[in-house]
């Protein structure tokens, strides 16, 4: 069954109300609509036909003289009097369709008082071709004003109707009868088709531009649904980190503009992964959405947003007035979890139900704020509630000398961390699918302050960047890496990783060399990950760099790919040997779309002729699908976990051939 625009139209009208509406209700909408436009037209109309009537006069004393004085008056009877009524009626308030009947009968009225007197002259010759005006009140019936086709239709059949009850009167020749009778039939049907054809035209525009704005809605409401499918994570339902980044920002510019402070809150499910692990990923699906919307609902009263930033960790943003404020709601997050008590066995810490961790950090008054320190902090506080046992709170302490970005402390420990034997390397094995054996790992750094206690690279490697030590703490760790692993040829190829500020520092490549040659080790065993992201810019003396070291023999890897911006770019621009993508893909390989970006990715760096390395491996699922996909290597938990050089030696039998998991030594 075919439809009509008009039925497209009602069909398509947003609202079940409006879709009832039918052809007669639609089109009392359009009279509605135009009903400002008509009255308008209508006052306007009629001020400018009754002068052009009046001017006629002139044409009445140089046609039929004798009686002029009569249609004149009669003109202006007819003209003022349409007038007055019309702006009485503009006054009242009165219906338009009550306007167009005035202004019809005045148009009726006009013909009548003039042809009526006109017809009683003695210049008979004059009249016959002078009653050819007649027709244009037809016309004005039909095309001057804005009449509905059955009003129209009226006038202009009973200005015809005079018009024949005259013309048998003044003449009486059969042949001028026919002749003037058939060009008055023919304005009138030329005139009332014209006139159809206006009204439909006026219709059709008016259902097009409902038309328009129906698929303008429509496209609006797309927009605002991809909009919010864009924003909104699809497990929880709560705004993920694209939209909880962009409220940042919003917050973030009113503190700097008007000292509006707002304080930011990282929430970590303790122990998800073996929560994850013994009860499925249907059950772990199943807390998250749980535990997101107990968080939701427990910071309604504190008009606080909470979002998903990713697997387990959730955050909150909130305004406050004291530190008081941010302690009660880190709490009420922390407390309100607990509450659902929702069982979690495998917990081993005396807890047997759903726990979080909280951190926060708040707006203060610093040397160089910035955003991105702000979430940093929040970040550290987590950190230390999951270290000091979990199921807690951590409100971010600036005069805490852990805590301090620009703390002379942290600072000085860096400079003496070689020295003091602070500083270590842990080792990730690497595993290669399709021999089933382990044939690299990568080199993970590590800070311990003078009584033990390790401080997260998040802390002390910005600090080292900031300072400068990153040079020095860097060649280290190559030496160390050729001295402890490389040297003894019980791994083919070791990773480390590479600040910008190294590649960016003159002589760099130049000292690798020499520490190759000191350790006699082949450069083709050592490989350097680069972190994609904005702060390492794609200049020449980066790429040169690139170049001298990739002539040593070295290789280089891009770590974390698709959590930057430059990728892409990246891929154009240099000859990786690996691309290392990033856990956060492989981890949402479980969902269909996760899955289907994974294997985009993978088809992007294989078409560009790199081996796949990808990490966060850490259940047989994940490691099945990569097999699947025919990764080259694969890095996790799963794998091994990253252990000190004693436990990592790879001597024969060191590791299970099935599953790559270390034996205990």
């Amino acid at each position: 069954m075919t439809h009509t625009l008009v039925d497209v139209v009602e069909l398509d009208l947003l609202g079940d109300e409006t879709r009832k509406q039918s052809k007669d209700s639609l089109r009392s909408i359009f009279l509605e609509e135009a009903d400002a436009k008509r009255r308008k037209a209508i006052r306007q109309g009629l001020w400018l036909a009754v002068p052009i009537y009046l001017m006629f006069s002139i044409t009445d004393l140089l046609l039929v003289p004798d009686v002029a004085a009569h249609t004149m008056f009669a003109r202006f009877v007819v003209g003022i009097a349409a007038l007055l009524t019309l702006e009485m009626q503009i006054r009242a308030n009165a219906k338009t369709n009550h306007m167009d009947i005035v202004c019809a009968t005045a148009l009726i009225c006009g013909y009548i008082g003039w042809v009526i007197p006109a017809m009683m002259t003695t210049y008979s010759l004059n009249m016959s071709y002078y009653m050819v005006f007649g027709a244009i009140f037809m016309m004005g019936a039909n095309l001057f004003f804005t009449f509905n086709f059955q009003l129209s239709l009226f006038a202009s059949s009973l200005v015809l109707v005079i018009y024949f009850a005259a013309l048998s009167y003044i003449h009486e020749d059969i042949y001028y009868q026919i002749s003037f009778g058939t060009f008055y039939v023919s304005c009138f049907i030329f005139t009332s088709y014209v006139n159809l054809r206006l009204n439909r035209e006026r219709y059709q525009v008016f259902l097009n531009a409902v038309e328009a704005k129906v698929q303008q809605r429509q496209a609006e409401q797309r927009g605002e649904d991809l909009l919010r499918l864009s924003n909104t994570d699809p497990l929880t339902g709560l705004d993920n980190r694209r939209a909880i980044d962009g409220r940042l920002r919003q917050l973030w510019d009113g503190w700097i503009n008007e000292q509006r402070n707002f304080a930011v809150f990282l929430i970590d499910v303790d122990f998800f992964k073996k929560y994850n692990d013994y009860y499925g990923h249907q059950e772990g699906d199943r807390c998250l959405i749980q535990v997101a919307r107990t968080l939701q609902d427990s910071m309604s009263r504190f008009d606080a947003v909470i979002g998903r930033y990713g697997g387990e960790e959730f955050i909150a943003i909130a305004r406050f007035q004291t530190e008081r404020d941010i302690e009660d709601i880190a709490e009420t997050l922390r407390q309100t979890v607990e509450d659902m008590s929702l069982v979690h066995e495998r917990r081993r810490d005396g807890t047997s139900v759903i726990t979080v961790s909280v951190g926060a950090s708040y707006t203060r008054h610093q040397a160089d704020p910035k955003l991105e320190r702000l979430i940093n902090e929040a970040d550290r506080a987590l950190y230390l509630a999951k270290a000091n046992g979990r199921n807690t709170v951590k409100l971010f302490d600036p005069k805490d000398p852990l805590n301090s970005d620009d703390t002379e402390n942290v600072a000085a420990l860096l400079n003496i961390a070689i020295e003091k034997n602070l500083v270590s390397l842990v080792y990730q094995p690497i595993k290669n699918l399709s021999s089933e054996q382990i044939d690299g790992a990568e080199a993970l750094m590590r800070l311990r302050l003078l009584d033990g206690t390790l401080v997260p690279p998040s802390i002390f490697i910005p600090i080292a960047e900031r300072t400068g030590v990153i040079m020095d703490l860097g060649l280290w760790a190559i030496r160390t890496v050729c001295q402890q692993v490389l040297r003894c040829d019980s791994i083919s190829v070791v990773s480390v990783n590479v600040s910008p500020i190294q590649l960016k520092s003159p002589g760099f490549a130049t000292s690798v060399a020499a520490i190759l040659g000191d350790v006699g080790v082949a450069g083709g065993r050592l490989a350097f990950e680069i972190t994609e992201g904005l702060e390492m810019d794609m200049n020449s003396d980066v790429l040169h760099c690139i170049s001298d070291l990739k002539t040593l023999g070295i290789r280089i890897w891009l770590d974390d790919f698709g959590t930057g911006f430059a990728g892409l770019s990246w891929l154009r621009l240099i000859d990786f040997d690996t691309v290392k993508i990033d856990k956060s893909f492989l981890h949402d390989g479980h969902t269909a779309r996760g899955r289907a970006m994974l294997k985009d990715i993978i088809g992007l760096i294989r078409n560009c002729g790199h081996r796949i390395l990808v990490e966060g491996v850490e259940t047989a699922e994940q490691l099945t699908l990569l097999r699947e996909l025919n990764i080259d290597q694969v890095q996790g938990y799963y794998v091994g976990r990253p252990a000190p050089v004693e436990k990592f030696r790879l001597e024969k039998g060191s590791y299970l051939p099935r599953t790559g998991l270390m034996r205990p030594l």
